[in-house]
């Protein structure tokens, strides 16, 4: 007595290997991404307010002026800001990636709409801590012939997009040499042979003579 020969159709019990995400989750982690990202724009508006130069300024009781008219300080101030900006996109993207490895598109749109939302909140948070931009009453109140600030100002706006194009680029690389490839789909099993095997008759046709 022999035992009965497996279906044609069987094929190997494969594994289990969990559902994937649903796309709500990936939007609701990309909303929380883009929202944290954007908050911690408040410490580079903190930091550039305090680490950028100051244009020193100088009035004569009616007209002011340049203390140092070949000085480089507002040039200084866009440098700083974006040199900033790129170290917050850098490590955002390290720590998104890092939080959710398997968020993909939906954290890369994500890190690119919040670092722009934070590079904004940075700008106007240092403008606003820095000097003001009321010039003639500032010259006014120090008195003449006495040095004061210059606002605080990001002549360079292109700097704004430093820390969402840094954010995109980190966590592309990441992405693309961290996460794992998808495994190889197993190779079907007739029934018949076993398994790696040629089921019988789908051999290669031997050749005509």
């Amino acid at each position: 007595m022999t035992a009965p020969l497996p279906p044609h159709d069987q094929h190997p019990p494969q594994p289990h290997t969990g559902a994937p995400p649903s796309r709500g989750a990936d939007l609701r982690d990309g909303l929380v991404a883009a929202l944290v990202v954007a908050v911690s724009g408040v410490l580079l508006g903190l930091l550039w307010f305090w680490l950028a130069p100051r244009v020193p300024l100088i009035s004569d009781g009616s007209v002011v002026y340049l203390k140092d008219p070949e000085g480089e300080q507002s040039v200084a101030a866009d440098g700083w800001f974006t040199l900033m900006a790129l170290g917050f996109g850098a490590l955002s993207a390290v720590a998104v990636y890092f939080w959710r490895r398997g968020g993909g598109v939906a954290l890369a749109v994500a890190l690119a709409v919040g670092g722009l939302l934070a590079a904004l909140v940075a700008w106007r948070i240092g403008v606003w801590l820095g000097p003001t931009h009321d010039v003639a009453g500032h010259a006014k109140a120090v008195g003449a012939g006495k040095v004061f600030s210059g606002p605080l100002q990001l002549r360079a706006t292109g700097s704004l997009l430093a820390w969402p194009v840094a954010a995109m680029a980190v966590y592309l690389l990441l992405t693309s040499l961290l996460t794992p490839r998808p495994a190889e789909p197993a190779p079907r099993w007739d029934g018949w042979s076993a398994p790696g095997e040629t089921p019988p008759g789908q051999g290669t046709p031997p050749a005509a003579s």
